[in-house]
């Protein structure tokens, strides 16, 4: 079987994580071994750049956040990803290049077409064959994150950074519909995760999935 490599996008406290744990569980049981990382992060390389660049003390500049990311992201692809997938494994990953056009163009205001030479060099072609878009709106998700008591220095910026990131996410799966399912994070995790597994199931074997 070849690999499938699947993303999760969305805001922050839109609940990817969650339902990425329930997907690589209930693939897992069917006898699966899924690859499951996220982004920035993954490699030590990479949790080291996610420590400086969620540091709620730390400001870097627009282009300095985004080259991070990037140095991330190839180091990912190099070290994780693509060998998974060339071995036949189902990657789940917490967040990929589509999050750098939506947060770093869309909200930091960085040139669309530069971002998108960057994401192409860093990952060497590598898109995901298909992408989860959690939508919410940013008000409940950072209401989630603070009362989680958890918060990073993405989530401390202003609501109006987080309106524009969700625009931004919601253009690009207008763009790619066959890649994108945009899901209605509001709604209850458990119905999130059979419309997941569906999608997965679908993907994998070629046929509709179970709706859980």
């Amino acid at each position: 079987m070849p690999g499938l490599f699947v993303t999760f996008e969305g805001g922050e406290g839109s609940g990817k994580s969650t339902q990425i744990e329930r997907l690589a569980e209930r693939l897992r049981r069917r006898g699966l071994d899924p690859v499951v990382t996220r982004e920035p992060g993954g490699t030590l390389l990479g949790e080291a750049a996610r420590a400086l660049l969620l540091d709620p003390s730390q400001r870097p500049d627009a282009r300095t956040e985004v080259l991070l990311l990037e140095a991330s992201r190839a180091e990912l692809v190099a070290s994780v990803i693509r060998p998974a997938l060339e071995a036949g494994r189902v990657v789940l990953c917490d967040r990929y290049a589509d999050s750098t056009l939506a947060y770093q163009g869309g909200g930091r205001g960085l040139d669309h077409d530069t971002l998108a030479g960057l994401n192409h060099f860093a990952t060497a072609g590598l898109k995901p064959d298909l992408t989860f878009l959690f939508d919410l709106a940013p008000a409940v998700g950072l209401s989630r994150r603070a009362e989680a008591g958890d918060t990073n220095r993405l989530d401390r910026e202003p609501e109006a950074f987080h309106a524009r990131v969700r625009e931004r996410f919601l253009e690009l799966a207008s763009r790619e519909p066959r890649r994108f399912r945009v899901i209605d994070a509001a709604e209850p995790p458990g119905a999130l995760a059979g419309r997941i597994a569906a999608a997965v199931d679908e993907r994998l074997t070629g046929t509709p999935g179970p709706s859980r």
